[in-house]
Parts: structure tokens; sequence; C-alpha cells
């Protein structure tokens, strides 16, 4: 089933030839993931939404409350008879205009799929990743923003599917390493953690900011908001990815490097008590 602007239906076709999203990349989205009619971190989810859009210029309805907005994702569950699900929740501008909009009103798309696991459970699947470096993230506000323009994403898939790799590592104008094709990342040396601050150009990622609250109240790991270049990565423990679909994504091989996954085992279990207490 699909939300159209609050009307829910089967049709999938139901976007113009001109809609701003397709020609020129004007919209943004949210990732969002639903446990038994609960969107986890759903408050995080809309702030986020909320900033992006006035960072975008984009003019936010009267009625785009949190209650409103989850209203249509919870109706849209129902109409789908889904209580598990990824939820992506899309916004853009109306039709007309070239690169200049006619208008900054805006409208939005909800689609919906069944999830296999409710909760984040760690995966054993091995996870080879490489650095893709034909093309380079940018340090600037806009590389924060889950918008549209995903190219690098799409090209860097395309690059790990070629060379028989699970992932690929995105990388600044500075060489720095920023994030994964899907996700935020997080090194592990000892009882130091590291990810690369959003300064660097990654996203703003929901799930990275419940973990980064979660190491701020764990005494016994050392978290650092630093930059990390590729040559740290083959002296780490740990290394892995996050994402509010799969949870924590533990990276097992880069190049010659091979990682353990203590740390990974660790957090994914914090993480699950804090969605079970709703902190």
């Amino acid at each position: 089933m699909v939300n159209f602007n609050g009307n829910i239906s089967e049709e999938s076709t139901m976007l113009s030839v001109e809609n701003r999203g397709i020609k020129y990349g004007d919209a943004l989205f949210e990732t969002v993931k639903v446990v038994t009619n609960k969107i986890l971190f759903w408050e995080d989810h809309y702030f986020r939404l909320m900033e992006s859009m006035r960072i975008l210029r984009m003019e936010i309805p009267m009625n785009f409350t949190m209650e409103f907005l989850e209203e249509q994702i919870i109706n849209t569950l129902k109409a789908s008879q889904l209580t598990n699900a990824r939820v992506r929740f899309t916004i853009f501008r109306g039709n007309g205009g070239l690169y200049l909009p006619s208008s900054n009103e805006i409208e939005y798309i909800v689609t919906v799929n069944d999830v296999n696991s409710p909760f984040y459970l760690l995966s054993d699947t091995d996870c080879e990743v490489d650095l893709y470096k034909d093309f380079y993230i940018n340090k600037g506000l806009l590389s924060t923003l889950k918008t549209n323009n995903k190219i690098i994403n799409v090209l860097g898939s395309v690059y790990a599917k070629e060379n028989d790799l699970d992932n690929c590592l995105l990388v600044n104008e500075d060489k720095n390493v920023v994030e994964a094709l899907n996700g935020n990342i997080f090194l592990v040396n000892g009882n130091v953690i590291k990810t690369p601050p959003i300064t660097d150009g990654c996203l703003k990622g929901i799930l990275r900011k419940q973990l980064l609250d979660i190491l701020e109240k764990t005494p016994n790991y050392e978290l650092k908001e630093e930059s990390i270049s590729p040559f740290e990565i083959q002296k780490a423990d740990e290394f892995f990815i996050t994402n509010v679909i799969q949870g924590i994504v533990p990276i097992t091989k880069y190049r010659k490097k091979q990682f353990t996954t203590e740390v990974a085992r660790d957090l994914i279990g914090k993480l699950n008590v804090k969605i079970r207490i709703g902190a």
C-alpha cells in the first residue's frame, strides 16, 4: 500500500513526470523501523526531518506535527496489514518550476515493507569492505541530510558488486573515511570508540545518535568524535556500521585485516534494552 498525501491505495504509479524529486532530486526522506506498531526513535526522526526541511527551505505545513506524521505511518501499516516494517517517508516540493520551484509547498509519500526481525540481532555473516574513491563526499551541511541525491551511494554499490564486496567506505575530500554506503561507522581500538564528526560530511544518523547516547553513559568505553584515516582501520580491533533498520552490522574484513565483534555484541544488547524501556 502507498500513502500519497494522506490517500492510501495500492496504486504505485501516481507520480507526475513533473515530480521535482525525480527531476531535480528536490526531496528528503526518512527511513524508520516499526516494531509492533511502535516507531523506533520517532522523536529523533521527526526533529531531523523538520530540521532538514528548514535547511532546504521547504514550507512546513501547520498540520505536520509529530502526531500527524505518526498517524500517517500507522494508517499505512494498518492498510498493509503490517505491524513490523521498514517505512520510507518521502517529502518533496510540489510540481512546477525549473531549478527555481514554483512553490515551496510540499507533498509526501509513505511506503512500507515487511522486516524479517523486529529487534536488532548481530549477524554472523561475513562483511568485507574496501574504500570507494572514484568520487568524494563533500564536508558541507547538505551531505549530512537524507536527500534523494544519493548517486555516490548508488555508484559505490555498483562498485561493491563488481568487486565482490559486501559494502564500501566513502571518503571526503580530505581522504578521511566518512561512512559506509548504508550507514555510519564506528572504529574500536581497545576501549576507545571513534566515529567521524558531522563536520566531516557524514550522515546525521539516528542510530548513530542512539549509540552516542549509550556510549556517553558507559564508563568502560571512551568515545571520540574524530576524523578517521584509512590507515587507522588496519590497526583497529573492531569496525562496524550502524543504521536504524539493521542496528549494528560488524565489518569482518578490510583488505587483509580481520576484525572481532565483542564490542558490537555488547552495544547491540544495550541498544535493545534502550528500545524495550522506551528511552
